[in-house]
């Protein structure tokens, strides 16, 4: 089947899947970080405190990932996106009204848990479940919507800034989700249960067997997995958050740096399709051993780039990384460990990433207001990705002799 085939005759879904990646946006570190300067010049705070605040938030929206992201096995997508959507809008206003730090870290709560986690996992287990032969593509054209607002919305908004107060931004931004809601119900109004869907699409994963969260966790894999699940999303993150900081150990002007981010962008768009298709023709798996590689040598490189130019080469490698991240682990989660109880194994894997997504910028922040700025600490994070890519190695040789036949 050729990829315009695959949507058009699947364009509902897959329209619905890439809003709500694009709505997921507005909780995501690479817009939220963009006010970095204007938030911690309104509250007062230090790069640490900053990154304390931000990381707290996180954490604990990682732990109540574990509790909703089982949702997704038992209710609709055309019921659990339009709410996750109504209260991300209300985080963003929130943002706007908010005067106080506990209300700065009661609404980077919800901003972090809506967006980074629970509309993003939404969308990427309902393509798992969805699509079994097809999933590689499906789960890479819902993600298409998350790299269309990381091209537009951080150097949109940043030259917004310039003209309109950052607070009345987030008002702005509430309006995206909200108008997304009567979409995704149109799209979706024949969208079966998940548990029907399981049933009439059986993908079992290792051993033959649907396995359970309690199952996976019990598992050596998902523990080998651990480290390279916090990995990217940790220093990823990081390095979005710390884009003021970075610029100005850099010597660049804060715009200068955004608007290299379209670069990354398009590459990560290019990985995703290609990452797809690969997934479709060789597994997850072998793919997951290697997808860190690109991003380790983005943080042994970076620190010696003294220009622009080069620093856009050097995005490219971060995009390929980043844009591979979310089809290899979707059709990871599914090729390994069955689609039955995919929501609530895939929580735990999104709470690993979000928790990643916390540790980061807590930690550089951390270091930077103990005199060891971003640019210094790169090297360390790429051996970090070196390290972590050896352990999925020796998980994914183990696991693979135990996949059925068929993958």
């Amino acid at each position: 089947m050729t990829l315009l085939r695959f949507v058009r005759d699947n364009a509902p879904f897959l329209a619905a899947g890439a809003i709500l990646t694009f709505c997921s946006s507005f909780g995501q570190t690479f817009f939220v970080s963009i006010f970095a300067g204007r938030i911690m010049g309104a509250y007062g705070l230090s790069d640490g405190e900053w990154g304390a605040i931000y990381s707290l938030a996180t954490m604990v929206s990682a732990g109540v990932m574990l509790w909703a992201g089982a949702l997704t096995d038992t209710v609709r997508v055309r019921i659990l996106g339009p709410a996750a959507l109504a209260l991300l809008a209300v985080a963003s206003l929130a943002m706007a009204a908010s005067t106080a730090v506990w209300t700065l870290i009661l609404t980077i709560f919800f901003l972090r848990f809506l967006g980074q986690g629970m509309i993003t996992h939404i969308a990427f287990v309902a393509m798992a479940r969805w699509f079994v032969v097809t999933r590689g593509r499906a789960v890479s054209i819902a993600a298409m919507g998350q790299s269309i607002g990381e091209a537009i919305l951080p150097v949109g908004f940043v030259a917004l800034m310039a003209v309109y107060d950052w607070r009345m931004l987030w008002v702005a931004s509430a309006l995206v989700p909200l108008a997304a809601i009567p979409f995704i119900r149109k799209f979706l109004r024949l969208e079966r249960t998940p548990q029907s869907i399981s049933a009439d699409n059986p993908s079992p994963g290792m051993g033959g067997h649907h396995w359970t969260r309690g199952d996976a966790l019990r598992h050596p894999l998902f523990w080998l997995l651990v480290p390279a699940l916090l990995g990217p999303p940790a220093f990823g993150t990081a390095f979005f958050f710390q884009q003021v900081h970075f610029a100005r150990i850099k010597g660049w002007e804060h715009v200068e740096l955004v608007a290299l981010f379209p670069i990354y962008t398009l590459t990560a768009m290019a990985t995703i399709f290609a990452t797809g298709a690969l997934i479709d023709r060789v597994g997850a798996g072998r793919l997951l051993i290697f997808y860190q590689v690109p991003l380790a040598l983005f943080f042994m490189f970076m620190p010696w780039v003294d220009s622009l130019a080069l620093a856009a080469l050097t995005m490219v490698l971060m995009g390929i990384s980043q844009g591979a991240q979310n089809p290899i682990l979707t059709g990871f989660g599914a090729e390994f460990y069955g689609t039955r109880h995919l929501g609530a194994i895939r929580s735990a894997v999104t709470a690993v990433m979000v928790l990643g997504s916390a540790l980061g910028p807590g930690l550089t922040g951390w270091l930077i207001d103990r005199g060891m700025d971003f640019v210094e600490q790169m090297p360390y994070i790429a051996a970090y990705h070196v390290a972590t890519s050896v352990l999925v190695l020796i998980g994914i040789l183990r696991a693979r002799r135990t996949l059925p036949a068929a993958a």
